[in-house]
């Protein structure tokens, strides 16, 4: 293994741009795994947290090296040259073989669904690999990469005399990592570009320790390539990234793929798409007058524009998160809905819309509403998490007129998240729903898998009476043959049966009566507990799995890195690690219901979070003896004062200032507190690597989310700082 000898370690000057630079480097390249290995290795979008843990387990371990000799910077190309072809080895198994196959939690009947992973049935295949193996093997992977930005990091702590100020310079440069990532993501730069400017960093970190050779140059530059020739590069793909995805666009059929997995398809109206019209039928042959004014979120690349636009109404606000679908919709779709002046198109995240307008709406339509992606790695939340909440269902009823109605649809996979959302929607309307299963179905149970289902919720008779008196509703499977009939008429008694019918085929429609026959239909969610695909209140036993797995491996990591002899961690930074890590995902959280789901807040909010540390590190440095009791009280009495929902409506200062010094104010008391036991700590390299590795306990707790909910989760970062104010200090 190549060596470095510790004698000639970096001077003063050199130790404090390395840690600016480092700093730089890990979170920049951080976030750039999080975006690559999310898109190109199957299903790992929904466990993007691993790729995060991944790398501060790396970092930790790093430090934890800094004193060997092994150069782990050295083997950084080797290590990532390995890594990613571990992801086109696994991509083009499950690509090219139908018989490979990869088990998320066993699909067929989950503790919690994740859409697009149940087309290939582990339980036919005849090699089967589950989901904790891949996350596993790249969790070693990942870490494995970091470990030599993580030795060069604590390096450069045991060289630089003032650990304070060492430490800002460190947060300095992870402030200009995301601003420079959060750029590259807006100007939607491909991954070459990402990982072009983090290997730039490591060669001349790498040229710097006289370490760089020939081979070691090539093979980054390899890697590099890698990632802008793993693709599809024929004509008839059009590849973007996005904020939140990689988005293939196939051109000639209109399909959208997100991260390798189905998303959307543009049809065109004359052919295909017919349930985007029901709820526009619905209202025109029960005798209702057309939708006015109409609210579409998850608006996407257009399909419930278009159909909407043929019934009349006079505005559409069309809301979506995403720049890059949306921007193909615009341009792409076959009926170009989004050039209509009747649609006004909003890049916005969903229940922020909802929360913001001062709009009234006939109709809010949530149009398929089912994002691929966690919303960061901090949460175990989805994008659409906090649209299906009592909350959320309350800010609907709120910009409804009085006879307004809300429909949602989607192909919700499992019957109880169907009863789930049925149930909230009557607490909240008070009045029952109707639930269309498509193809229908008498009874639909909890416990049985569902196709498309379309619930329509609100408290206007007018379907619902319809219904009640005359039966089924039938509908055309190609929609310009829905426009001449009335679909509550049967087509034998206009002279048509489904076989004589011009085009395409009827198929019949009729409310489903719910049978709950599962206890996870009866639990609703809330802000406080979001998670809509998770069948209880439960850890699954995937997570616990993955836990499990995840928290050996780790120490099997740090065993082999610990230095050498007798040795422990710092607790009292370990500590501290685990319960920053949760209050991060405390601010994320609050933060995504003040403003968003989007990636600018989570860049806004990892920004701020540092700045603040940086203000905690320049205040310990002005006021040296500073008691750290006080700032334990403020961390925690903040803390606790600040349930999630308290601040959802009201004025600006009210609904936005305030929360954000509340959600974001404990991280001031909490830097404060670390940069005053870090200054006196006999090894700084030790003291931060057992910080981080705290923080991948933080991460894996989080897990523990799905039970408690994040207010109670907050209760275990609370008992995490208690202990780190009962550990005592290692001084210098």
């Amino acid at each position: 293994m190549p060596t470095t000898n510790l004698a000639d370690g970096p001077n003063q000057r050199q130790a404090g741009f390395n840690l600016f630079l480092v700093g730089f480097l890990i979170l920049f390249l951080e976030l750039a795994c999080i975006r690559w290995f999310s898109a190109k290795v199957v299903f790992l979008q929904f466990f993007t947290n691993i790729v995060l843990l991944a790398a501060f387990l790396g970092m930790s371990c790093g430090c934890l090296a800094a004193r060997r000799t092994t150069n782990w910077l050295a083997l950084f190309p080797g290590l990532a040259l390995v890594t990613f072809a571990a992801v086109a080895t696994i991509m083009m198994l499950y690509s090219n073989w139908g018989q490979f196959a990869v088990d998320v939690g066993h699909q067929a009947s989950p503790q919690e669904v994740f859409f697009g992973t149940e087309y290939r049935n582990p339980d036919l295949a005849k090699f089967v690999v589950p989901i904790e193996a891949i996350a596993g093997l790249f969790f070693v992977l990942i870490a494995l990469m970091f470990v030599g930005l993580g030795q060069t990091l604590g390096r450069a702590f045991d060289a630089y005399p003032n650990r304070v100020a060492g430490y800002s310079l460190n947060i300095g440069g992870s402030l200009a990592g995301i601003v420079g990532f959060s750029l590259l993501s807006f100007a939607q730069a491909p991954p070459v570009v990402w990982f072009g400017i983090s290997c730039a960093g490591i060669v001349y970190l790498l040229y710097q320790d006289k370490a760089l050779s020939i081979l070691r140059l090539a093979t980054i530059i390899i890697v590099v390539g890698f990632t802008a020739f793993y693709t599809d590069r024929s004509d008839s793909h059009d590849i973007r990234w996005s904020p939140y995805y990689a988005v293939d666009l196939n051109k000639s059929n209109g399909v959208i793929t997100v991260n390798s997995i189905g998303h959307q398809e543009m049809m065109p109206f004359s052919e295909r798409g017919s349930s985007y019209s029901l709820i526009h039928l619905l209202q025109q042959h029960s005798g209702g007058a057309p939708f006015k004014n109409v609210m579409i979120i998850g608006a996407g690349s257009g399909n419930d524009l278009a159909h909407a636009l043929r019934f009349g109404v006079e505005r559409i606000d069309a809301v979506e998160i995403d720049p890059v679908i949306q921007n193909i919709g615009i341009h792409n779709h076959p009926d170009k809905p989004y050039q209509d002046p009747r649609v006004v198109p909003h890049l916005d995240d969903g229940r922020h819309f909802l929360r913001t307008t001062e709009r009234k709406y006939d109709l809010v339509v949530y149009a398929l509403v089912d994002s691929l992606i966690l919303h960061s790695g901090y949460a175990n939340i989805r994008l659409e998490s906090y649209l299906f909440t009592e909350q959320a269902f309350q800010d609907v009823r709120r910009v409804l007129k009085q006879d307004g109605v809300f429909v949602m649809y989607n192909y919700y996979r499992q019957g109880w998240i169907v009863q789930r959302v049925a149930e909230m929607a009557k607490q909240v309307f008070g009045c029952d729903p109707l639930v269309l299963p498509l193809p229908y179905k008498e009874t639909l149970t909890s416990s049985e898998a569902v196709g498309f289902t379309t619930i329509i919720a609100g408290c206007n008779p007018r379907i619902s009476t319809a219904f009640r008196d005359r039966g089924q509703f039938w509908l055309n499977s190609i929609p310009p043959e829905n426009l001449a009939v009335n679909g509550f008429d049967k087509p034998q008694e206009k002279g048509q049966d489904k076989a004589a019918a011009q085009h395409g085929d009827w198929v019949p429609l009729a409310p489903a009566k719910l049978v709950v026959d599962n206890e996870g239909a009866r639990q609703s969610t809330s802000d406080d507990w979001p998670f809509l695909y998770v069948s209880g209140r439960l850890i699954p036993d995937l997570t616990v799995r993955s836990m499990i797995l995840l928290g050996v491996l780790g120490l099997g990591l740090v065993y082999l890195f610990k230095p050498k002899g007798a040795w422990r961690p710092n607790n009292r930074m370990f500590f501290l690690g685990a319960a920053f890590m949760l209050l991060e995902t405390k601010a994320v959280v609050q933060m995504a219901l003040l403003f968003g789901s989007t990636w600018l807040v989570n860049s806004a909010v990892f920004f701020t979070a540092l700045l603040l540390i940086l203000a905690a590190n320049l205040y310990v440095i002005k006021v040296p003896s500073t008691r750290l009791a006080r700032h334990y009280a403020g961390l925690l009495a903040v803390s606790v004062l600040v349930p999630l929902d308290t601040f959802l409506s009201g004025g600006i200062v009210w609904r936005y200032v305030i929360p954000c010094a509340l959600a974001l104010g404990p991280m001031f008391f909490a830097g404060v507190i670390f940069a005053r036991s870090f200054r006196d700590e006999a090894n700084p390299d030790q003291a931060f690597g057992s910080n981080i590795a705290g923080s991948v306990i933080g991460g894996l707790a989080e897990s523990c989310s799905t039970l408690l909910g994040f207010r109670y989760l907050l209760i275990v970062a609370i008992g995490f700082y208690l202990l780190s104010a009962w550990m005592p200090s290692r001084k210098g």
